[in-house]
């Protein structure tokens, strides 16, 4: 059986990967990476929605073993928490990361050694999260990670805000897309991050993204290779709209589609401020939203484990 290479490494053999920082790097003079489409100057230190200019921040990098089962395997999915986010949602449950700023600025060459010691680590995959506002410094990353010796999968795990246009630069580099499918309704997106288009950008994003890596490939140890694999946290109350979150995926993205239907919703941040969301999903919810995304045609559904920490 052939050995799996991850996409970026024939991308930049081929020399394409230079031309795609060049591309999005060029947008943050007038920033439209994401569909906020602020138009400030992040190279002069100018920010918009995210709070994010010329450099990206991040708040830690480390192993992590709380991820969905293909991801974490037996040595961790090596994840990279970006400070700050373009969705800003106010329930967020790191909102200390996304909303506070919690973090430091680090340079292309930082980024790229962290990615290179988790791997050393052991780690399955390098998995950044909250990434959509800070494509062009991830790029210039992996380019300098990749010529000494990268050579695992990338996961784009993302709120699933996404600019189509941005994602199309991303064909070649990333193997594993992890979108978040929050909310079908515009008003709850309004509501909770001021996105009122939210689930139609969504849509269109998860549809770019399964047209370019297709369903989540997992292989003989249980470890994800390629593919997307789809995050959906049910809210209290209904809010998520998961009945028709799952009837699209399994409809217009695909039946074979791997899902995670996630139950740890809890009021965290400024959730009191939207209505619905100022208690704890109670476990009827959960147990319902299971039977709807079953109902729709989802079979392939992440099971829950629980994760134990030896001291």
């Amino acid at each position: 059986m052939q050995s799996f290479e991850p996409a970026y490494i024939k991308t930049f053999e081929e020399g394409l990967l230079g031309d795609k920082i060049a591309t999005v790097h060029d947008i943050l003079s007038a920033c439209e990476l994401c569909p906020r489409r602020c138009g400030v100057d992040r190279l002069s230190g100018e920010t918009g929605v995210c709070n994010t200019g010329k450099n990206a921040m991040v708040s830690s990098y480390n192993p992590h073993f709380g991820e969905e089962a293909p991801l974490v395997g037996s040595r961790g999915s090596g994840t990279i928490f970006f400070t700050y986010c373009n969705l800003m949602c106010l329930f967020c449950q790191n909102y200390d990361i996304s909303h506070e700023g919690y973090g430091q600025e680090v340079s292309a060459e930082q980024i790229a050694a962290m990615m290179l010691a988790l791997q050393e680590q052991g780690c399955h995959n390098i998995n950044f999260v909250t990434p959509s506002h800070v494509v062009p410094h991830i790029l210039s990353a992996v380019e300098i990670a990749v010529q000494n010796g990268l050579n695992v999968p990338l996961v784009y795990n993302t709120g699933g805000y996404d600019r189509v246009e941005t994602l199309k630069v991303l064909e070649g580099v990333f193997d594993i897309y992890m979108p978040d499918f929050k909310f079908w309704d515009p008003e709850i997106a309004q509501s909770a991050c001021e996105a009122p288009d939210y689930p139609e950008i969504a849509r269109e994003a998860l549809l770019e993204m399964h047209r370019q890596v297709g369903d989540l490939i997992i292989d003989d140890r249980g470890i994800a290779q390629r593919g997307v694999l789809i995050r959906h946290l049910v809210l209290p109350n209904g809010l998520a709209g998961t009945r028709e979150v799952m009837q699209f995926i399994a409809a217009k993205i695909s039946p074979n589609s791997y899902v995670n239907v996630m139950s740890q919703y809890r009021p965290c941040g400024r959730a009191a401020e939207v209505n619905g969301l100022s208690s704890y999903l109670p476990p009827g919810d959960y147990r319902q939203a299971l039977e709807l995304a079953r109902q729709a045609g989802i079979t392939r559904l992440d099971q829950p484990r629980r994760v134990f920490i030896l001291r």
